[in-house]
């Protein structure tokens, strides 16, 4: 998460780190050789929420460093590293107004689902300082459960705008919609050198994982639907067996992938 997100994920931590889709092999499997990750350098995760990018990358690197600036996303966060047995990250709660701070300087860079939260020129102009000159900046997001693609997803949409308060109905924005891409925002900064990849693939879902995911957005989804909550979950189950009884539901899933280095 970056400047304007801690307090827009507060409460969602445990379903953050339980059903946010974690990111394909694929994309660690291009990454790493291409930028040399041999076990050295450090790694700085700006806005790292649980972990979904810190860890993976942590195992190619000497040490990492995961920025959050909500203290239950790193508690998350800690408890994912224990589990995968990686020990060479510290965890800090902080956000990309922190930059560049005493950090440190850092071979790789990653900003996963956050960097549309941030300043985000001024983010580059700092990182500018703390990024090795062979280094490199990566930020990747995909598209979301939540932006319909599909009849399923469509149906989720339609029962969450029936419960929600008409103040809430209109949909979800970030700092950075409605403005410049993240590459031009890059063309005019230090790292203006961008490679730009995009997978794409299925990725399946359960009514279980799908309704996980709704709370852990930066909409309050719990919060808002207070003793209704249990209302909702009904409505988007039967609404989703209606459509595949089996309740297995897949989601054409677009990452792209913007690997920026300087000049």
């Amino acid at each position: 998460m970056g400047d304007a997100s801690g307090d827009l994920f507060a409460g969602t931590a445990w379903h953050y780190a339980r059903y946010r889709p974690d990111y394909p092999q694929r994309f660690f499997d291009d990454l790493v050789p291409r930028l040399r990750l041999d076990g050295t350098g450090r790694l700085l995760d700006l806005g790292c929420g649980t972990g979904q990018l810190t860890v993976p990358f942590a195992r190619h690197v000497a040490e990492a460093v995961g920025v959050d600036p909500e203290p239950t996303m790193l508690v998350e966060a800690a408890r994912h590293a224990r589990a995968a047995g990686v020990t060479n990250v510290t965890w800090t709660q902080g956000s990309s107004a922190d930059l560049p701070g005493d950090f440190g300087r850092f071979r790789l860079v990653t900003m996963g689902r956050s960097f549309h939260w941030m300043d985000r020129a001024r983010v580059l102009a700092a990182l500018s300082g703390m990024v090795d000159d062979d280094g490199a900046i990566v930020i990747t997001n995909d598209s979301c459960l939540v932006r319909p693609a599909t009849q399923w997803q469509q149906a989720i949409e339609d029962v969450q705008r029936r419960f929600l308060p008409p103040e809430q109905r209109s949909g979800r924005s970030t700092a950075a919609e409605g403005h410049e891409s993240h590459e031009e925002i890059l063309a005019r900064s230090s790292f203006s050198r961008v490679h730009r990849l995009v997978h794409e693939f299925p990725r399946s879902w359960t009514i279980e994982q799908a309704i996980g995911y709704l709370y852990s957005t930066s909409l309050p989804l719990r919060r808002l639907l207070g003793d209704r909550r249990s209302a909702f979950e009904q409505a988007i189950t039967e609404t989703l067996l209606a459509i595949d009884p089996d309740g297995c539901f897949a989601e054409p899933v677009t990452l792209e992938v913007l690997t920026a280095t300087k000049r």
